[in-house]
């Protein structure tokens, strides 16, 4: 009944605990939650919790998670509102109430959120779609149905900045991690890419030749700065 309330008493018993907070408005399996990714309701939550992590976690970053079921219009008025606040990033996304027609075991009409590899395609355009409404300006962390090296790198080209694995640890194992980051590192060498931050966005090529264009020109910054310094002395 308090949404505000409740994630404010969060953030501020765990988050001198924690290394980053989440806004987790998409999970399926809480009846009314996600509502709150509307556009007013969010504005309201995101300004609230805004304020709490910087009273009481001012060190942790704070994102948002999202669901795959949005549509374009939600998804339009989720970007407009994260843009405006300031969040620190994004995580896309959540599990699936929708049921694709390629599932097989019998209980594939159960309720309750759907993760996997049945919604690796999915959250990747949902990646791709936030990354652009964004203009590439907020980070995201890129999370359903990443199972190999391959799947990692589809979600880093399609914007995210980082990746998450969930329920392949359970078929695999943390040793699975371990795999695809080899299978990653491969695959950008493969492609002529020196590190991750080389790949992160590189479908989207106005947004990505923007962000290189400004990571050299800060570059060229930093470098006069160093030769001032030297001079000075």
């Amino acid at each position: 009944e308090d949404e505000v309330g409740d994630y404010t008493i969060g953030i501020r018993e765990l988050g001198p605990y924690a290394d980053y907070l989440v806004i987790n408005v998409s999970s399926p399996n809480t009846p009314g939650l996600r509502s709150l990714q509307q556009r007013e309701p969010l504005r309201h939550l995101l300004v609230s919790t805004l304020k709490a992590r910087d009273e009481y976690a001012p060190h942790a970053p704070l994102l948002v998670k999202l669901a795959p079921d949005l549509t374009m219009e939600e998804m339009v008025d989720v970007a407009n509102v994260i843009m405006e606040t300031g969040i620190d990033g994004m995580i896309v996304s959540n599990t699936t109430n929708v049921r694709p027609e390629s599932l097989l075991s019998n209980h594939k009409h159960e309720t309750g959120g759907l993760s996997g590899a049945p919604i690796k395609d999915r959250s990747t355009e949902c990646i791709r779609t936030m990354y652009k409404l964004t203009k590439g300006k907020i980070p995201i962390i890129g999370v359903g149905g990443v199972g190999s090296g391959r799947d990692a790198y589809d979600k880093l080209k399609a914007g995210a900045s980082l990746i998450q694995v969930y329920s392949m640890m359970v078929y695999e194992g943390p040793g699975v991690v371990s795999r695809i980051r080899k299978e990653l590192a491969d695959i950008l060498l493969e492609n002529g890419y020196k590190s991750v931050n080389d790949v992160v966005g590189a479908e989207h090529e106005d947004i990505y030749w923007s962000r290189i264009e400004e990571r050299v020109r800060k570059r060229m910054q930093e470098r006069e700065k160093d030769e001032k310094v030297i001079e000075d002395l």
